[in-house]
């Protein structure tokens, strides 16, 4: 099942390759949400309640349906509780980096949950004189509560899919600090069951750039696979439900700019596109920085 965010924090499911049916009043009857109708989708993910049998309640043909060109989708999870991401977790990236370390080396990494936007947002950058690139990912949504799972139980902790674009500014700071910046991680267009995908690990994954193809890969070639993703970062840190794990991006990650349009798509989870606009950028130098400090150049990474 495809379940999407459209028009405010409406809750759809997308049927064929053109209609959504609006299921946020059934969902609302049956869930609390803090967020309002904004955060029920992260409700229903919380509440671990079977979506078929909510919607054995009310036959689809029955609720309010709308031309999918006619709606406006969000993320499908505006603000999870946390967004991990895995670096250097294919190995064609890491000989493209030069690299002779991968995220076994590295371990994983967390982006700020606000960097969250949706399709057809855009991407801001920061610097007018700093490289920014996009990475291109399978989104993993956590649907059950984690901890030290072991990699062969670990699918069953998993809601859904979605497509998901780790933003990087190049420099020498922390990954923390350059890949969470506000609406460096797009996710979408919407979030696919997991019942939907039953193997995660043979997805073709392709990005663009305009019209230029710059990314094309599979999930088939992770070195960590989704599941060993899973059992490793729960045993670090308690997965929540809602929780998105950003499971890597191979060979092909370059520059964005001013203008362009990027288009990530992963087979059987859809099509993320989103903007880059240039518009707020400073100079690096122009950031806030207290008087009198000031930051040795920060060399690409």
């Amino acid at each position: 099942m495809r379940l999407a965010r459209f028009d405010g924090g409406r809750v759809g499911v997308v049927v064929g390759d053109d209609r959504i049916v609006e299921i946020t009043a059934l969902l609302a009857g049956h869930l609390r949400s803090d967020g309002g109708p904004s955060g029920l989708l992260s409700a229903l993910i919380d509440s671990g309640v079977v979506l078929d049998e909510l919607l054995g309640e009310a036959r689809l043909g029955d609720l309010p349906t709308f031309g999918l060109a006619d709606v406006g989708l969000e993320a499908p999870l505006p603000r999870p509780s946390k967004v991990v991401g895995a670096p250097v977790n294919y190995r064609s990236h890491i000989d493209e980096m030069a690299l002779d370390t991968t995220i076994a080396d590295w371990g994983m990494f967390l982006k700020a949950p606000s960097s969250v936007i949706g399709p057809g947002a855009d991407i801001r950058l920061p610097y007018t004189d700093r490289r920014t690139d996009h990475e291109g990912e399978l989104g993993v949504v956590i649907g059950r509560r984690a901890s030290h799972v072991s990699a062969e139980d670990a699918l069953a902790h998993v809601f859904g899919y979605t497509c998901c674009l780790d933003i990087t500014v190049r420099g020498g700071e922390d990954r923390s600090t350059r890949k969470s910046f506000d609406t460096f991680t797009p996710l979408g267009p919407w979030l696919v069951t997991a019942d939907e995908i039953p193997d995660p690990h043979d997805l073709a994954l392709s990005l663009w750039v305009n019209d230029e193809l710059r990314q094309s890969s599979s999930t088939s070639l992770l070195i960590f696979d989704v599941a060993q993703l899973i059992a490793y970062t729960s045993s670090v840190m308690v997965l929540e439900p809602g929780d998105v794990i950003a499971t890597g991006t191979p060979a092909g990650v370059g520059p964005i700019v001013d203008g362009d349009r990027v288009s990530l798509e992963i087979s059987g989870v859809g099509r993320l596109e989103v903007g880059v606009t240039a518009e707020g950028a400073v100079s690096y130098d122009a950031r806030p920085l207290p008087p009198g400090i000031t930051a040795r150049p920060s060399p690409p990474s």
